[in-house]
């Protein structure tokens, strides 16, 4: 019985990972560019799709990860005018009739249907069309909805459970885009050694941790700017023995306070104690880091940046979304923090 259990997640979690990525950045776009210029999304579907619906709305108009503004996010799937619709019309028309009734040109109509071929969903999608409204599908690997919407997400299944499983999760995905770029807080993700410090490898005493003179004043000026200040680094010292975490704790509180008494701030710490050996999701270049970052402090990551000295803290920028910085000898942390305050993340 396990072996059936795990070949189920197995199957799941293989239809999630070949959903095309770029399907959902553009179906966030989209809903972007409809809340900027004050359109609403309607969502749609039938049975399980129709608890999805409800599902994705609601983390519109309630939140889905960021306090923040609520969002005009509408589901058709209420039971009055469903049941109203259907008996005096057809049911083919309960979700057109509600089209009808409150799409407006600008808006976003997103219909879900594991077959693709609901025909109450065509309908009203294609009602929506002729009201100037944009529409997206979220469908399995075949029928006509996604042939006729504007933009199409697709499941790369013929498996019922397995399509439901997985626009829960590309829908997920497009909410914390949308979440994020509209309130997502900047931040400037630092590399530790030869960015901000000089290099004592394997540092393992406060005493022989030093910050570069110009840091504190250059991280100052990012807070005044509004950027979040957030170390990312490798610490693998931990994984081979040469330090404790207790140690490093007492490193990065004397890096904090040499900040702070500059009147600038560290806004959060993270760091990776694994070898490379133990290819971890969160050693650089990998962005488990930056993914719990963002995650804990509503990071954008579109307007943020990433600062380091090496490759792997630029692959770690460019794969996370930032935008990288490299310093070196001839150009240092304080020059890149000039740069980014020059653009101001625009």
């Amino acid at each position: 019985m396990n072996d059936a259990i795990v070949a189920e997640l197995k199957r799941s979690a293989d239809t999630i990972s070949r959903i095309d990525p770029a399907q959902i950045r553009k179906a966030a776009d989209i809903l972007i560019e409809a809340f900027r210029n004050g359109g609403q999304v309607i969502f749609m579907g039938n049975g399980g799709s129709s608890a999805d619906a409800q599902h994705i709305a609601a983390e519109f108009s309630g939140r889905y990860m960021l306090e923040r503004p609520a969002l005009p996010g509408v589901c058709l799937s209420n039971i009055a005018p469903v049941t109203a619709i259907g008996n005096d019309y057809s049911y083919d028309l309960v979700f057109k009739r509600q089209i009808e009734a409150i799409c407006r040109k600008g808006d976003v109509v997103i219909g879900m249907s594991t077959s693709g071929n609901s025909k109450n969903v065509i309908l009203a999608m294609e009602a929506a069309k002729e009201r100037g409204a944009v529409t997206i599908s979220f469908t399995g690997d075949g029928g006509r909805m996604r042939e006729i919407a504007d933009h199409a997400v697709i499941i790369p299944s013929k498996e019922t459970p397995r399509i439901q499983e997985g626009y829960l999760c590309a829908c997920h995905t497009m909410c914390g885009i949308v979440e994020r770029e509209m309130f997502g807080q900047r931040a400037v993700f630092i590399d530790r050694d030869d960015t901000i410090a000089k290099d004592v490898p394997y540092c393992d005493d406060p005493d022989k941790f030093e910050l570069y003179d110009f840091v504190p004043e250059a991280v100052r000026k990012l807070n005044d700017a509004g950027f979040l200040v957030i170390v990312i680094t490798n610490q693998s010292g931990i994984g081979r023995g040469y330090f404790d975490e207790a140690t490093l704790g007492r490193i990065h509180d004397k890096l904090v306070r040499t900040v702070e008494a500059a009147g600038g701030r560290i806004d959060d710490i993270f760091y990776c104690p694994h070898t490379p050996e133990d290819h971890c999701s969160c050693r650089k270049p990998e962005i488990g880091m930056g993914l719990a970052a963002m995650a804990k402090h509503g990071i954008d990551p579109t307007r943020s940046f990433m600062v380091g000295d090496h490759e792997k803290d630029m692959e770690f920028g460019r794969r996370l979304g930032c935008r990288s910085i490299q310093v070196s000898e001839s150009y240092t942390f304080a020059d890149a923090v000039d740069e980014i305050l020059r653009t101001r993340g625009n």
